[in-house]
């Protein structure tokens, strides 16, 4: 479990092609914060996905990427010297600063226009139809890895506003329009449709989970 809040702003160092069908490539990140004290089988997440940990050494740790991981998330867009949100696994014992995240990526936005402001910035988001009906105003989403509080929600999009420490410390400082982000929205909602048996489109498959059973 992760809680939205970027502890360091990484880069990819390489991708490597594994297996002879090339359906999967060895992620390598450079990352010292969070390769402190990473050893085999951690997890940490790479723009909200939640990767494990194959071998970590030098300030640089490498996990193994699976196709549908590839196909499903903006990981596939990746290339050395691509810079990407790092968080380790989050302890009982820490403050949850953001909110309840799983790494488990429901499906891929892009950033569609770009509003600065006075002291903060205005995103619009693309919103996939199939997780519109998780995403309300005032409530939580993450993007790339990091938690935010939704602004305002329209047809086939969102809005978020992030702040100076978000816009210098994580990827969302640097990407343009119609860039690809992660999105992970509030498991919370996803829960409750359960409960309350949605008979609708069924809740989408996430990408996640580490890497052993998705991304």
């Amino acid at each position: 479990m992760f809680t939205g809040i970027v502890e360091e702003l990484g880069e990819v160092a390489a991708i490597t092609p594994d297996g002879a069908d090339g359906a999967a490539v060895r992620l390598a990140v450079r990352g010292p914060e969070v390769t402190s004290d990473a050893r085999h089988g951690d997890s940490i997440a790479v723009n909200g996905v939640c990767l494990t940990v194959t071998d970590s050494a030098d300030g640089t740790f490498t996990a193994d990427v699976m196709k549908e991981t590839l196909d499903r998330s903006s990981l596939g867009a990746l290339r050395p010297g691509s810079a990407v949100n790092l968080e380790r696994a989050a302890k009982v014992s820490d403050r949850l600063g953001g909110h309840i995240v799983q790494g488990h990526v429901d499906g891929t936005g892009r950033i569609l226009d770009r509003v600065p402001g006075s002291r903060w910035e205005t995103v619009r988001v693309s919103l996939p139809d199939d997780l519109a009906r998780y995403v309300v105003e005032k409530g939580s989403i993450t993007v790339d890895g990091v938690s935010l509080t939704v602004v305002s929600v329209e047809p086939g999009s969102f809005t978020i506003s992030l702040i100076p420490t978000t816009l210098d410390l994580t990827t969302l400082g640097r990407k343009g329009v119609g860039d690809p982000v992660n999105l992970e929205v509030d498991i919370v909602a996803k829960y409750v449709e359960r409960l309350v048996g949605f008979t609708g489109t069924a809740a989408p498959s996430p990408v996640g989970a580490d890497e052993g059973s998705g991304a």
